[in-house]
């Protein structure tokens, strides 16, 4: 699933074409793609067309365009497993898997099309409405989600005391969107491993001194996959381009089950971890 690098990759590529861009069409090929819009396919259409997009915004894996009518609402995309995001010409053919297609003007950039592909159809899209949340407005959709740690308004002694307060794994803590957004499961390996902290660690177990090492290594860590263009490990995430990351190649933890340890040459570990995997290194990542 894409998680924080990646959907800012997203973000990132999608502003410049789209901010200050007039909505000229929306086209709707699978209703799926709009299970996060309750009220259907004809008012998701209506509620668009003729609107301008004024930003580009992201938290944890959520992304969504504000749109011209005084900020109460937006344009909202949650990427799922595999959609996919996509800057197009205006007569570009249809995408294998294409959802939804808007076409868009940008003063500068002239027409454009901006295109929802979605292979096993987890992802969505919906106009929301934003709410105050702190110093900025949010979607509805996203006002229960965490701050994420490159968020300049992300509390760091808030997450302390979240940790504190917790006596689960420290990775299932990382993976809780209450907490922290953004993480999901490459990057709570990754920043674990760089932290040396074994992943069963209680949260409440955790020092000062440990919960602030950690929250340096996550943030090392998003930012090496953002300057990298994320991770693939298959074409199912792409940029806005259709261009794969390559984060992959730079991975000391996650993926490695059975090979060496880049640290210490100990094998890395693979076990089972809420229906998906962790990897450590049990000798540099020992439990205490």
């Amino acid at each position: 699933m894409p998680e924080l690098p990646e959907v800012e990759v997203v973000r990132a590529g999608l502003a410049p074409a789209a901010v200050g861009a007039t909505i000229t069409a929306v086209s709707v090929f699978d209703e799926r793609a709009l299970t996060r819009h309750t009220a259907g396919a004809a008012d998701f259409v209506q509620r668009l067309e003729g609107r301008a997009f004024t930003a580009a915004m992201r938290r944890g894996k959520f992304l969504w365009l504000p749109l011209d009518d005084d900020g109460e609402s937006a344009l909202i995309a949650h990427l799922g497993m595999s959609g996919q995001l996509l800057l197009r010409g205006p007569d570009a053919p249809s995408e294998r898997h294409e959802r939804v297609r808007l076409g868009i003007e940008h003063p500068v950039h002239g027409e454009l099309a901006v295109v929802f592909a979605d292979q096993r159809t987890f992802g969505s899209l919906a106009v929301d409405a934003l709410v105050e949340h702190g110093p900025s407005r949010v979607p509805t959709q996203v006002a229960h989600i965490a701050r994420d740690p490159m968020d300049p308004f992300f509390d760091v002694d808030a997450f302390r005391r979240a940790l504190a307060r917790r006596h689960s794994a420290v990775k299932r803590v990382l993976l809780d969107q209450g907490v922290v957004s953004g993480i999901g499961n490459i990057y709570a390996d990754e920043s674990l491993w760089a932290a040396r902290i074994h992943p069963e660690t209680p949260a409440d177990r955790l020092s000062t001194p440990a919960v602030h090492r950690l929250l340096t290594e996550v943030r090392t860590v998003l930012a090496k996959a953002l300057a990298e263009g994320g991770t693939s490990f298959d074409a199912q995430y792409v940029n806005v381009n259709g261009q794969a990351g390559y984060f992959a190649h730079s991975l000391n933890a996650y993926g490695r089950g059975g090979e060496p340890c880049p640290r210490c040459g100990g094998a890395i570990r693979r076990v089972s971890f809420m229906n998906r995997s962790s990897h450590f290194c049990p000798t540099c990542q020992r439990r205490r």
